[in-house]
């Protein structure tokens, strides 16, 4: 996993005034906080952040952030965004041991061709777009991939279904649906006619 640094600034006044003046300027106000370090306001160049956070890990990416000499291995874990121009507000980085594992949010993305299901004139729907899993920085994929081929029609396939890299566990309820499948239109029709 690539991990890139961020420069922060730990001199930020406190408040709204403030916190609006730093955005004017092309910064964003922040906060580190973690095990064993109480909460740290910084500030940091939006342009910076959008650059360090539009890999193909995206939030998920690690952050080596230079706070004023102090270096802080985060992730970005809530941002905050302004609700009219959608620019990032406030961002909250959580410190992170690259030794274990952490909580992260991953795309699903569901491949294959589900052929039975076509066939039967019945449709797939994807309850699920993303996963919460529990794994290593390092381990964190991109995203996960969801084969539907082996479908056939009344079938589902649940979180616990899912098959996932070495390392990663998913985070949430195992029996939560990712895809279904259901009739469609004409299906229905074909058994509602006598």
């Amino acid at each position: 996993m690539s991990q890139t640094t961020l420069h922060a600034s730990t001199d930020r006044a406190q408040g709204s005034r403030n916190s609006r003046r730093l955005r004017n300027a092309g910064s964003i106000p922040a906060v580190v906080y973690g095990e064993g370090v109480s909460p740290l306001p910084v500030a940091v160049d939006a342009k910076s952040f959008r650059t360090a956070v539009s890999g193909e890990q995206g939030l998920n990416t690690l952050i080596e952030l230079d706070a004023d000499g102090k270096s802080y291995i985060v992730m970005a874990r809530e941002i905050q965004r302004h609700p009219v121009r959608g620019t990032v507000a406030h961002i909250d980085f959580q410190i992170v041991d690259p030794n274990r594992p952490v909580a992260a949010t991953v795309p699903l993305h569901v491949i294959g061709d589900a052929v039975e299901v076509r066939h039967a004139d019945w449709e797939i729907d994807q309850q699920l777009f993303s996963l919460d899993i529990m794994s290593r920085p390092d381990q964190i994929p991109t995203h996960i991939d969801v084969d539907i081929s082996h479908l056939t029609p009344g079938m589902a396939i649940r979180v616990g279904d899912v098959t996932l890299p070495e390392g990663v566990t998913p985070a949430g309820d195992l029996s939560i649906s990712v895809v279904n499948t259901h009739a469609g239109r004409a299906a229905k029709t074909a058994d509602a006619k006598p």
